[in-house]
């Protein structure tokens, strides 16, 4: 059934009602949300909080744990129950024989009625969600990923068969996923769960533009980012020879669009630049691709951000934004849940993620740094969003409000398990 079928009609009522109900009769829905995938990125961390908003807006009456990876950090569950303050949350695997691996994930796995694998770049957990399937036995679903694998790793194939639902994030993984004989009864789209992110920190957002001389309204805010993220400098993990050398060859044509941009907007416009971080490497990034390449005459209206943030300032200083452009891919996605302008510059070494602007309407905000025609068009895209800023958050309340539409009959089919 395509996409656009399903979520016009009525036939999702008819694929829940022809399911096997999840809760007993007169008890809350209790959900385990599968997400939390690592904490070195800000748009990694946003995948959690948008899902369990969606969960909160759509599904109120339902009880919801976090079953987070390993790394989640303690500073980052801090910044999480600062918005669901009752959040529990367990660590820990489900080994391939059914074992939990600690006793608060075997009473969560006994607790919950329907597991519900979050956002994501794959099936990450998809070893924990087929021993959930194999020797849980209860209902599951997926909720907004991208998919490239072809054939599926085993796993993942059980993983997809047995669960109620499988939404993709992106058509191009929607598309793979529909020419493999999956046995779910439902694969279709829906929007990356980090859309509905609403963690906000406006005290830190309000004091970071207050003692760099940025005003509401009056900034953008410019992502970099490397072919591959460089994980060796922030984790204990060996330096990838191959990627580094990507790195090298690329960083300079890369980064020469967002330059070409940086200048256009400091010398067409009265605005100014916010060069900031969506994972920890990329404060070195813009420093040494962009800040450094800048005059002096450019680099009084530039503000260099040296230190990392979390989501809630991040967000809040993006709705403070005249809007966002760059490399990467969900502070995009905040920014546009959030009603403000975004333009996301991709290559192949990234997922089909990007892909989803199409979707919502954005096609001519996305950008193929592969391809030198659309290399060209970067900054004018930049600076006609900049100049006209009241059509440009326009486009994006509109993107939003299809977003929106999409969570809405997206989520209802998670409510209908439990019906």
């Amino acid at each position: 059934m395509h996409r656009r079928t399903f979520l016009a009609s009525a036939s999702a009522a008819a694929l829940g009602a022809a399911l096997r109900a999840a809760t007993p009769a007169g008890r809350t829905p209790r959900i385990l949300l599968r997400s939390s995938w690592q904490v070195v990125n800000i748009g990694d961390i946003a995948h959690t909080p948008g899902v369990l908003a969606l969960i909160e807006k759509h599904l109120p009456n339902a009880e919801v744990r976090l079953w987070a990876s390993a790394d989640l950090s303690a500073e980052v569950i801090a910044m999480e129950h600062r918005r669901f303050p009752q959040l529990q949350i367990v660590k820990g695997t489900l080994g391939a024989n059914g074992r939990a691996s600690n006793p608060a994930l075997a009473d969560a796995l006994a607790w919950t009625d329907f597991l519900l694998h979050g956002s994501g770049p794959s099936l990450v957990a998809r070893k924990d969600v087929a021993a959930f399937a194999r020797h849980v036995r209860k209902p599951y679903g997926v909720y907004g990923i991208t998919y490239a694998s072809n054939p599926p790793e085993a796993d993942e194939r059980t993983a997809f068969d047995g669960a109620r639902f499988v939404f993709f994030r992106d058509e191009l993984s929607l598309a793979l996923a529909r020419t493999q004989n999956l046995k779910s009864p439902l694969l279709d789209f829906a929007p990356d769960g980090a859309f509905a992110c609403d963690l906000r920190n406006d005290p830190a957002a309000d004091a970071f533009l207050a003692a760099h001389d940025l005003t509401p309204g009056q900034f953008l805010c410019c992502i970099p980012k490397l072919r591959y993220t460089p994980y060796w400098l922030i984790r204990n993990s060996p330096k990838d020879e191959a990627r580094h050398a990507r790195n090298e060859a690329m960083k300079a044509a890369d980064h020469a669009p967002l330059l070409e941009a940086i200048n256009a907007v400091v010398r067409e416009t009265n605005l100014k630049i916010l060069l900031c971080p969506e994972d920890q490497t990329q404060m070195t990034v813009s420093k040494e691709q962009l800040y450094d390449h800048l005059s002096a005459e450019v680099k009084r209206r530039v503000v260099w951000r040296e230190k990392f943030w979390l989501t809630d300032e991040a967000l809040s200083t993006y709705r403070r934004s005249a809007g966002l452009f760059g490399h990467e891919q969900h502070s995009p996605i905040m920014c546009i849940g959030a009603g403000i302008p975004a333009i996301v510059c991709r290559w192949a070494e990234q997922t089909t993620k990007g892909d989803m602007w199409r979707t919502i309407g954005l096609g001519d905000w996305l950008f193929d740094m592969d391809v030198e025609a659309d290399r060209r068009r970067v900054a004018p895209a930049v600076l006609a969003m900049a100049k006209d800023p009241v059509a440009a958050r326009a486009k994006a309340a509109q993107a939003r409000s299809l977003v929106e539409n999409y969570q809405q009959k997206t989520i209802a089919v998670l409510a209908r398990q439990f019906a």
